[in-house]
Parts: C-alpha cells; sequence; structure tokens
C-alpha cells in the first residue's frame, strides 16, 4: 500500500483534517489531491480538496480565473508532459475526479508517434468551462465535444497530475473529431521563468520555434496508430490569437453555468459540488466524504502491458 503523506500542505497553509488511512495524498499549490483506487486500473481516481480540507470538483469548484485583472485562469493538469495514460476529469461522476479513460476494459495510453513521446505539453482543461454538445459554435458551425476545454501549457516545467497552476492564454486552435468541435487552448504557467516573455499566440513562434507545427503534428496523427483516421482542423490548421481564445472560453463559461442554471440539457454531465453558491447541484461536506469513501482505497499500481513503449513511424 502506497504511504500516506501526512497533512496536505497548501501553499502556507495546509489541508485541515487528519489523513485518511489507506489514501495517497500530495500537495498541489493551494490545493490537495486524494488518490484512491490502484493506479493503472479502472477503479484508480484523484480527488481534489481546497486550502481548508473541504472536497471539491474540479470541474464545478475550482474557479475559471485566478486573477481577473490579470487575465490568469486556472488550469487543472490532467496529464504531466512525457506520459503517456489518458487521464481525465470524469464528467460523469460525482464530484468529477481524475480518472484514466477506458477501453474495453484496459486503460488507455496515447501512442507515441516519432519523434514525439507521450505528450508534449502539460495537459489540462478549464474548470467551470463546458463544450456543449447540444450548442453550435459561431465560430465552427459544429456542436463541442461535451468536456471541459482543453488545455496544452507549454511552460518549462513537467507538472504533476491534479497540479492546479495559473495561466496565461495565448491562443486556441480549432480540431474536428467525429463531427464535433474540440478547442485546444495554447497556454503557458503564469510562473514560468519565461513567461513573462510571451503574451499573444505569435510569440510561442518566437521564443519557441516549431513547437506549434508539432502540436499540430501531434494533433493530427495521435490515434492513427489505434486504427482511426487524421484528425483535421478548421481554418486550415491555423491558430488563433489570444483575443479569440478569450471569446471561446467566454462561451464555454457560458455554457457551464447554463449547467448550473437547468437551462439546458446536462444529459451524463454530473454536476455535483461542494463549493457554487446557488447551485441546486451543491452537496455538504458530509455527503462528498460518503463520495470520496465510496471508492477503494489506494493500493500498489498495476504494471502494463508496455503499449506506453511502442514507437509509431507513420511520415509526414
Amino acid at each position: 500500500m502506497r504511504a500516506l503523506i501526512g497533512l496536505c500542505r497548501a501553499g502556507r497553509g495546509g489541508c485541515a483534517g487528519a489523513p485518511v488511512a489507506g489514501a495517497a495524498r500530495r500537495s498541489v499549490a493551494r490545493f490537495c489531491v486524494e488518490e484512491r483506487g490502484r493506479p493503472g486500473s479502472g477503479d484508480f481516481r484523484v480527488f481534489f480538496k481546497n486550502a481548508v480540507g473541504h472536497y471539491i470538483s474540479p470541474f464545478h469548484d475550482i474557479p475559471l480565473q485566478t486573477d481577473a485583472e490579470k487575465n490568469l485562469h486556472h488550469m487543472v493538469v490532467e496529464v504531466p508532459r512525457w506520459t503517456n495514460a489518458k487521464m481525465e476529469i470524469a464528467t460523469s461522476e460525482p464530484l468529477n475526479p481524475i480518472k484514466q479513460d477506458m477501453k474495453r476494459d484496459k486503460p488507455r495510453y496515447v501512442a507515441n508517434v516519432f519523434p514525439h513521446k507521450g505528450y508534449i505539453w502539460n495537459y489540462g482543461a478549464l474548470p467551470q468551462t463546458w463544450e456543449d454538445p447540444n450548442h453550435r459554435s459561431k465560430h465552427t458551425g459544429c456542436c463541442g465535444d461535451n468536456d471541459p476545454i482543453d488545455v496544452c501549457e507549454i511552460g518549462s516545467k513537467v507538472l504533476s497530475r491534479g497540479e492546479v497552476v495559473p495561466v496565461k492564454i495565448l491562443g486556441i486552435l480549432a480540431l474536428l473529431d467525429q463531427g464535433e468541435t474540440d478547442w485546444k487552448l495554447i497556454a503557458i504557467n503564469a510562473n514560468d521563468p519565461e513567461a513573462h516573455k510571451f503574451h499573444d499566440i505569435d510569440d510561442v513562434e518566437k521564443f519557441k520555434p516549431g513547437y506549434l507545427e508539432a502540436t499540430i503534428h501531434w494533433l493530427k496523427f495521435y490515434k492513427v496508430p489505434e486504427g482511426k483516421p487524421q484528425n483535421c482542423f478548421f481554418y486550415d490548421g491555423k491558430f488563433k490569437d489570444k483575443a479569440f481564445a478569450l471569446d471561446v472560453i467566454k462561451s464555454t463559461h457560458d455554457c457551464w453555468k447554463a449547467l448550473h442554471m437547468k437551462t439546458c440539457d446536462a444529459g451524463p454531465i454530473n454536476c455535483t459540488n461542494s463549493q457554487v453558491h446557488d447551485s441546486p447541484f451543491r452537496c455538504t461536506q458530509e455527503e462528498a466524504r460518503a463520495m470520496v469513501e465510496s471508492v477503494s482505497p489506494a493500493s500498489p499500481r498495476i504494471e502494463s502491458d508496455g503499449e506506453e513503449q511502442v514507437w509509431h513511424f507513420l511520415g509526414k
């Protein structure tokens, strides 16, 4: 059984309350994560707690913006750079923990398409956003993919799964995924040593030449080893600037708000939260704790079959 790391530390404070037996915890800025279940299996979950020790939903309870004046947004890291496990916020589960995506009862891993190893950015999502599958985007004419909006973080540090970081939005790419709009934000950790250089999408090519081209290549081919066709893009694969990206974020935030006002069809989305004021889906901490403890305690990782070590050479 994985060792429990005492109390979580959040900045200068900490997560209140006694450690939970059988739960692996680690510090993530102003938030804590609590791992339950067995890594590499279908029951593995990463739950979130805030700085005062309350269980929260990373989808609904973490504010979209961390500094409105500086236009900084929170990013929830689902997949650290260079790793392959396809981790995602469980939008259909109470409190929306991070889980590994499964296919035919097997954990999914993103293929290594030469010259890339795993994800080439820290990958995650903006909280309190939702790409509504019943709402046609004014930009693409297609509906959303039913998830929070995705973020590709291009900073110099490899971040941790479950880390919540402030990011500067730089631009956006519109991916067409099986007839749905799947936006990919380009952002940089506001605490990155080079963040002061980046203000808009053109700065990415200026200071990290080749990164945007690699992003197109990665997103175009990453499903091909699974036998799927290459992905396509709106706008001929051209990245849109920061102003365009912020407009898309506002639209997805409005869609998220409609979920909590019950003015749209939520479908399988689970809106259970513990912090959203006036939300009809708000639960008590006692109810939230019961949801977390319904998942089995943390246990040793299941070794993969090595799929994530295979390289695929697909050409240009």
